[in-house]
């Protein structure tokens, strides 16, 4: 390709809405431009980089055994009726209608369309198992699109869906897409980690996300740094503390704290750790009739260490807790408690409360909580003592750095991340729904175990600018980027040598298969470098008329400080060397 050819449109500044790095270096380096709310045109350059994620996710899917095909953008609502979720799906979920008045939504996701492709097909066990996967534009209607296309509401995604006999076939196909992850991870030359995530309502250890490494990631990743031990903040477990708990050495005492209503101001107030104060958090869980009136609400208080904080998704998943809970009203906090948040305890309580614990809290002795009273908290603290011992002990917290690592080699570490990937097992909750069935080697009906594996491939361009990136602008890996070689030759119109020279090169380059562009635009040295210093392109070679005089030109790799000098009449050998061809 030539600069003069191509469509180049490079901006000196980022539009104010830019407010995240990838975003900003994508709009100024002409990749994409704004069209609506979180809607964004790919342009030339960025389309590019598009089409090289594509390419490497479709041979590995395919080289994994996957079959591809492509369902619709616009999908029957009736598909979406039959498993809940065009009821149950919030304002995310586009729907439409039609001239008809027919219900459709604009797919994010497509469970429902390919569980009904197998249901029509699959007839008997010896058809399975059966892995079918789209590169396609998905739809979803955020709130508050933001960060271009990190969350935009028009995403390109790869998303696969396996089907199979028995959870036993399903954990095999899981593992070939987990590994077939790996591999594409792998070439696009990111530093990235495989991070076990929670799997929600289905249980189990079968779900893991691929999260690119930035410090700008919205997603905290646990990993132990001597160990191959690696999730997602909501996966990861707080073990319980090692050891009994200390015999009690402090009388109970009700203490003033007058305006202290955090456990941190209470802490340096008193004088004492913050790790020595108990948080009291307030839940209730409501019992409807069929009318879906509540007829009953139970009131919780949790129970977790000062420096902690809670954990939903493991709050989910106590007994008691697992089917829905919210955070108690402030009526129902003064009808339990007889005060304000901030001074609340398990102690004095004005009707009695379901009673959760922390597996920290649990073994603590002279703990500091509130009193149930303005303005007071109740020091030295123990549990038989001064209450009984909890009933209900559990994993609620987020782990911190230092913890031990679950897997008992070593102590726990955070970064952070931002996933680009997740692979998950979901069982038969689909074709269960769909009433999409096959028959076993036993001559009766199953249900299909389906798992489903997605790929953000609009999401990822940014993802590694994210990681990859300086003040001069975007260092794309050679994989992923639009062009791999630039060559920039100086001032061609005014000498033939460097004209020749430069065309002599990219022939040579664009002959062994190299993804090259020549920039004959005529620029300034200076502007045609920002340009490109922008853009990302890895590798730059130069070509002026006083270097080809002294028999050289060239080479600055992306990451580079300063260019090298290289043998004229080898460059391209040196370069087939560092482009490892």
């Amino acid at each position: 390709m030539k600069a003069s050819q191509f469509f180049i449109s490079t901006l000196k500044e980022a539009p104010a809405d830019a407010e995240i790095v990838s975003h900003q270096l994508m709009m100024r380096a002409g990749l994409i431009k704004k069209l609506g709310a979180g809607i964004y045109n790919y342009m030339p350059m960025g389309l590019r980089v598009i089409r090289k994620v594509e390419a490497i996710v479709r041979e590995e899917m395919n080289r994994a055994g996957a079959i591809e095909m492509s369902m619709p953008v616009i999908q029957p609502a009736e598909l979406w009726q039959e498993t809940g979720r065009f009821e149950a799906m919030g304002p995310e979920l586009l729907r439409i209608k039609d001239r008809h008045g027919r219900d459709f939504v604009v797919q994010p996701t497509s469970e429902e369309v390919v569980t009904d492709v197998m249901r029509q097909d699959i007839r008997s066990y010896k058809q399975l198992p059966k892995n079918l996967y789209q590169i396609q534009t998905k739809f979803r209607d955020e709130r508050r699109p933001r960060f271009g296309l990190m969350r935009g509401r028009e995403f390109i995604m790869k998303d696969a869906y396996s089907f199979d006999r028995d959870q036993t076939a399903a954990k095999v196909s899981y593992q070939n897409m987990a590994q077939a992850y790996r591999r594409i991870f792998d070439r696009f030359g990111l530093t990235y980690r495989a991070v076990a995530a929670d799997s929600g309502a289905i249980g189990g250890d079968l779900s893991e996300e691929f999260q690119v490494i930035a410090a700008t990631g919205e997603d905290a990743i646990v990993y132990c740094p001597t160990s191959d031990y690696a999730a997602n903040m909501e996966k990861a477990e707080a073990l319980a503390p090692a050891g009994p708990r200390q015999e009690a050495s402090q009388t109970l005492a009700k203490t003033p704290t007058p305006g202290k209503a955090t456990c941190a101001d209470v802490a340096e107030l008193l004088g004492i750790p913050l790790e020595t104060t108990v948080k009291s958090l307030v839940l209730a869980t409501d019992l409807s009739n069929e009318a879906g009136e509540v007829v009953k609400t139970q009131v919780w208080l949790l129970l977790l260490r000062g420096d902690h904080n809670m954990n939903e998704i493991k709050v989910g998943k106590v007994p008691g807790l697992d089917a829905s809970f919210r955070f108690a009203s402030l009526a129902e906090i003064d009808d339990h408690f007889g005060c304000e948040p901030g001074y609340l305890g398990p102690l004095n309580l004005k009707k009695p409360v379901k009673l959760l614990v922390d597996r920290e809290v649990a073994v603590m002795a002279d703990w500091v909580c509130g009193a149930n009273e303005a303005d007071f908290h109740i020091t030295g603290v123990n549990w038989s003592r001064d209450l009984p011992e909890p009933d209900l002990i559990a994993d609620i917290r987020n782990v911190v750095a230092g913890d031990p690592s679950p897997d008992g080699n070593g102590v726990l570490a955070i970064e952070r991340g931002i996933e680009v990937g997740h692979v998950f097992y979901l069982g038969t909750k689909y074709s269960q729904a769909m009433n999409a069935t096959f028959l076993g080697e036993n001559g009766k009906p199953q249900f299909l175990e389906m798992g489903c594996y997605g790929i953000g491939i609009t999401r990822l361009p940014a993802a590694a600018i994210e990681q990859n990136h300086d003040e001069r602008g975007i260092i794309w890996p050679d994989a992923i980027a639009p062009f791999t070689v630039v060559i920039c030759p100086i001032t061609p119109e005014r000498f033939p040598d460097v004209k020749a020279a430069s065309d002599k090169l990219y022939s040579e380059l664009l002959g062994a298969g190299v993804d090259v562009i020549l920039d004959d635009r005529g620029e300034r040295p200076g502007a045609m470098f920002a340009d490109w210093e922008l853009i990302g392109v890895p590798h730059r070679v130069t070509i002026g008329d006083r270097g080809l005089k002294e028999g050289h030109i060239e080479y600055q790799h992306r990451r580079d400080t300063a260019a090298s000098k290289v043998d004229a009449a080898t460059a391209f050998d040196f370069l087939k060397g560092k482009l490892a061809l």
